[in-house]
């Protein structure tokens, strides 16, 4: 591959890792935390694509006298990929992902004082952990609202699910709540819930790991949009 492809597939890469630092794009790829890095990294690599021109511009004037090697055409081509990242950006995982791997709840380190009034705003992480790990003591005679997708086991039962991140999404691994009480008749996966509703003590054992999932008490549920992030990085804090 010629210096001028080189320099062109440095400024893509650099171009697009600016974009999606720039815009909530890199939130697919890597957790929030990141993004001074994800942009760095695109200043680097544009910087490095500037400095290759030069050099090659620079080079030029000794080449010109000389019969120069053509490099095949299709080595452009390798151009696809970083393309294909400009213009195509994956989905968040979703209900498929967390009905095929088993929680992540882990054992927090500690539970600090919820905030006064009602309804009481939760991740599915927190609420997990604190219904898990602290039978539900500080969660007791609270009204609750947690939002999450919804994901169905092989039975049916429905989940809500947040999807926790250690560094980027190829680590992700899902935290799930089981639901019980006012559930909709009909539930759809990878749709987002916002659900109000109580703690209850009732448990159950993740079919794929058997891990621990809480129930919560359903008294309400309505759909909503998709958070700008749909990862959690809470649990693994």
């Amino acid at each position: 591959m010629n210096r001028l492809a080189q320099t062109a597939l440095l400024f893509l890469l650099g171009a697009t890792l600016l974009h999606a630092g720039l815009t909530d794009l890199y939130l697919r790829y890597v957790k929030a935390g990141l993004r001074p890095l994800v942009l760095l990294a695109g200043v680097v690599l544009i910087a490095t694509a500037a400095a290759t021109l030069w050099y090659e511009r620079r080079q030029s004037a000794a080449r010109q006298h000389h019969h120069h090697h053509h490099e095949p055409r299709i080595s452009w081509l390798l151009a696809l990929p970083v393309l294909a990242l400009i213009l195509v950006a994956p989905p968040a995982l979703g209900s498929y992902s967390a009905a095929h791997t088993g929680t992540a709840l882990t054992k927090p380190f500690g539970f600090p004082e919820l905030p006064a009034g009602e309804p009481l705003r939760l991740g599915v992480a927190d609420y997990a952990g604190r219904a898990v790990y602290d039978d539900g003591r500080s969660l007791r005679d609270r009204e609750l609202k947690i939002t999450g997708f919804v994901t169905l086991d092989r039975a049916g039962a429905p989940y809500l699910v947040r999807m926790g991140l250690n560094c980027c999404a190829a680590d992700a691994q899902p935290v799930k709540i089981a639901l019980t009480g006012n559930v909709p008749p009909v539930l759809s996966p990878d749709t987002w819930l916002e659900i109000t509703g109580r703690y209850t003590p009732r448990r159950t054992k993740d079919p794929v790991n058997d891990g621990p999932i809480p129930y919560l008490d359903v008294t309400r549920a309505r759909p909503v949009p998709a958070p700008a992030d749909p990862y959690d990085e809470t649990w693994n804090n």
